[in-house]
């Protein structure tokens, strides 16, 4: 054997190990059983084997041999890191350390395991949950008119109120034994779709109880005399709950919120009582104008050492009912003409029980990692059912709509420009409830997924945000006048509130997905870190070296296995078999590049990455791309790969692609070091880019999916309220859109007559009248066209108003002080 064939062979053999990852003492036997066996098999020269064992044996024998190895290697790379490693504050620890890790993980190791994906449970209601949908909350949407919410009352009505806590809509997530409904969290997100596509102002309402509010950090944090004091008038209604956070001075940094708690000695209910000082200052806080009680989160401070040896303590969490003396409600907050109730709360040396801290004393400073661990699962849930609510109505009436509507005697929706926003409605409502449905089905096998329900939060509300503009685009006038038949201007007004809220998009997209996936998802910087920050001298080096070695081997695997995929466009990838067999086997290639740049980007920008917020959010959206994929192809794969369905897989893997890949470009385009950037984009496109948009041939296909009363317009838009009930969209426009299909025929038949000169008349109806004289068409048909015509006017139909009209009692300049009182049955709500 040639010294170039040993090279080859030795290559060869480094490349297997380092693709399937193996261990050190895989590499060392591996190494040594080669050059054995070449050499007693093969005539290899004995140089070749010689030089080899020089250049390598030194290099096995430190790394295996542990003291050895520590001292001249992982002692150096220790000091190193802990001068360059950034500095963290508490909050942002906690933060880090809240939730778990789901399919993400995966992604961000480079070697999804599709079988794992496709083995989880998937998403599905008891026979108790399915219930409750068809009967309370088709009942609540039957009585929701959402102009009556937000024009005329700013509110919902009194019997809606008192609908919502006769039937235990505010405790969907409280157990059975304190009266609650103990949904699943997919049961809970297919309650809010249903609702939020009728009524914002009504699933918002319905949300904050089920989410960061009270009632979730009492379950997981509370005291048992809590849980049983709280949930039970929580679940029935009895006490209206809200959470108090964001403040004027810490809206997306609520670490820094200056809202203080101070432990002292005061008076309660006329006994000396060891208790809290409180001063503080929130705003955006919903359900405040109506909450009896009020979740508050402050910084505690403890400076006479009456609960322990700590002074600063830190953010904590506590209960405090609404008539708590110096408890100040202020005047409503209006969120962009969506009515559910909003506004701030104030509190001037405010007095409380140390008993009323949520989990008792000993939960004092804890409440940051409280609120993380809570969010990392609510976040998942309700803005992403907001997000899949409104994107399956507007998609349902907006496909219709395209149909009925006509210019140049044509259904718009027939017009090519028409059909590219109609094919992202489509294409994105389905990647909306993929994702959704997704990350619902992990928080029910027990996932608190942190940097899943920031990809899942971002993307869909974004999403939302496109799909709101193609909406509006495709309806024109009849979109922006406001009134009871504009099915879509609400929802288009509400859609910066999901972006805002939660953690806002922009901090979510710059900082947390990759950020904080960083820090979580990869197999070995957290426990770096952790190592590294080891007080204990004797522990730190053997678990930092533990953790550094297997850095270093799973950089090495990364770096061969993207050039390895990338030169094979990852054709030898395992994957599922079917149609979708080469988006699975793309999608590992992409992660193996993603985990190659973030491993590199790491390395060279330690610390300072963290303040590269344009390449942490590239990365970001890289993860992102991936884990939407993902999260499309498991919900194809559990629908038992509905065949109709493929076009809409086509284009969001298509599209979901191609968008990673221009990240990837932008990112190495911008890369901080030019030749590592040149580098890395040889490995990642050793032919140039690979992926292009969705075809206009899939685009429209796509868009013809909703131009028609099929079954998959009916899937797309499952969940959603389509009963018969009076002027629900849905109906209104269903019916339209069938009499509108029955008329074309006939109405070709009118247009040919009419060409040929065999009939006459300017208008539509004219012209129809003619053909009917003429015996060209029969008065059935006739009738067909009448009808259609009356119904397509219904449906672009606009509202106008007397100026009276445009004015409501309780959004005049005098405006009532809505420190008012909580929602009382049969009475109108102060409003502010």
């Amino acid at each position: 054997m040639t010294g170039t064939e040993w090279f080859i062979v030795f290559m060869f053999s480094f490349g297997v190990l380092a693709y399937h990852r193996a261990s050190l003492v895989v590499w060392t036997l591996s190494f040594f059983l080669l050059t054995v066996f070449l050499s007693v098999f093969h005539s290899v020269a004995s140089g070749w084997i010689i030089a080899t064992w020089i250049v390598l044996t030194p290099i096995f024998a430190i790394l295996n041999f542990f003291p050895l190895r520590r001292t001249l290697l992982t002692q150096h790379i220790l000091t190193f890191y802990r001068r360059v490693m950034p500095t963290m504050s508490r909050t942002e620890k906690e933060a880090l350390a809240a939730g778990t890790v789901t399919w993400e993980g995966d992604l961000f190791c480079g070697a999804p395991d599709w079988q794992k994906l496709l083995n989880l449970p998937q998403a599905k209601l008891s026979i108790e949950e399915q219930a409750f949908l068809d009967g309370p909350v088709e009942k609540l949407c039957s009585m929701l008119d959402d102009w009556d919410i937000t024009h005329t009352r700013a509110d919902l009505s009194p019997a809606v109120w008192q609908f919502l806590k006769d039937n235990g809509f505010f405790s969907l997530i409280i157990p059975k034994e304190y009266g609650g409904k103990q949904f699943s969290a997919y049961a809970h997100s297919q309650i809010l779709t249903k609702v939020y596509g009728v009524s914002s102002t009504a699933a918002t309402t319905i949300a904050v109880p089920n989410s960061l509010g009270p009632a979730e950090l009492l379950l997981h944090y509370g005291t048992e005399e809590q849980k049983n004091y709280y949930l039970p008038r929580l679940a029935c209604g009895e006490d209206v709950p809200c959470f108090a956070l964001t403040g004027p001075d810490a809206g997306s940094d609520a670490g820094a919120m200056p809202d203080t708690g101070i432990v002292c000695w005061g008076e309660h209910e006329g006994k000396k009582t060891l208790g809290i000082l409180l001063n503080f200052n929130k705003r955006y806080i919903t359900l405040a104008p109506v909450a009896t009680v009020l979740g508050l989160a402050f910084k505690l401070y403890d400076p006479e050492h009456l609960i322990g040896k700590t002074e600063n303590l830190g953010i904590t969490c506590a209960l405090i009912p609404r008539n708590t003396p110096n408890v100040i409600i202020g005047r409503r907050h209006l969120p962009l003409n969506i009515a559910f109730q909003n506004g701030p709360i104030k509190g001037k040396d405010v007095f409380i029980p140390i008993d009323w801290i949520i989990g008792g004393p000993k939960m004092a400073g804890q409440g940051w990692r409280m609120l993380m661990e809570c969010l990392a699962a609510g976040r998942a849930i309700s803005l992403p059912a907001s997000a899949t609510g409104g994107a399956k109505m507007l998609s349902y009436v907006t496909g219709a709509y395209a149909r009925i509507r006509r210019q140049f005697n044509v259904p718009i929706g027939r017009f090519e420009g028409i059909e590219e926003p109609l094919a992202r409605i489509a294409g994105g409502t389905y990647v909306i409830d993929a994702a959704r449905t997704f990350a619902a089905a992990a928080i029910d096998a027990g996932a608190k997924p942190s940097i899943a329900s920031a990809i899942i939060k971002f993307h869909t509300t974004e999403l939302a945000r496109t799909l709101g503009n193609d909406v509006m685009d495709i309806h024109g006038g009849k979109g922006i006048c406001l009134g009871p038949k504009n099915y879509a201007g609400r929802g288009y007004q509400a859609i910066p509130i999901a972006i805002t809220v939660e953690g806002a998009n922009i901090l979510t997209r710059s900082m947390i997905i990759f950020g904080q996936g960083a820090m979580r998802c990869h197999p070995y910087i957290f426990a770096e870190f952790t190592a590294a920050n080891l007080t204990d001298e004797t522990m730190r080096l053997p678990a930092f070296d533990k953790a550094i070695i297997g850095h270093l081997s799973f950089t090495l695997s990364n770096f061969v296995r993207a050039l390895f995929l990338s030169f094979t466009s990852g054709r030898f990838v395992i994957a599922p078999k079917g149609k979708t067999h080469r988006y699975f086997q793309h999608v590992t290639r992409f992660s193996a590049g993603f985990a190659l740049i973030a491993d590199v980007s790491l390395l060279l920008l330690g610390g300072a990455l963290k303040r590269k917020e344009s390449i942490s959010a590239r990365l970001g959206d890289i993860l992102s791309y991936l884990y939407l994929i993902s999260a499309t192809l498991k919900f194809y794969h559990d629908h038992d790969k509905y065949a109709a369905e493929l076009p809409l897989v086509r284009w969001a893997c298509e599209n979901y692609l191609y968008q990673t890949q221009e990240k990837f470009k932008e990112l190495l385009q911008n890369y901080p070091n030019r030749f590592v950037g040149m580098l890395l984009n040889f490995v990642l496109f050793p032919w140039g880019k690979h992926f292009e948009k969705p075809s206009d041939k899939l685009t429209h296909k796509m868009a013809q999916l909703l131009l028609a009363p099929t079954d998959l317009r009916k899937r797309l838009a499952a969940g959603i309220f389509v009963s018969q009930v009076k002027n629900n969209f849905a109906v209104i426009m269903d019916d339209a859109l069938d009499k509108a299909i029955a008329a074309e025929p006939i109405e070709k038949t009118v247009k040919t007559a009419l060409a040929e000169k065999r009939i006459f008349g300017k208008t539509a109806i004219e012209q129809a009248q003619s053909a009917l004289n003429e015996k060209i068409i029969s008065p059935e048909e006739y009738n067909t066209l009448i009808l259609a015509s009356e119904a397509r006017q219904a449906v672009i139909a606009v509202d106008d108003f007397a100026p009276e009209e445009l004015s409501r009692e309780g959004l005049k300049s005098e405006r009532p002080n809505s420190q008012s009182i909580p929602h009382v049955e049969g009475e109108k709500n102060t409003r502010g």
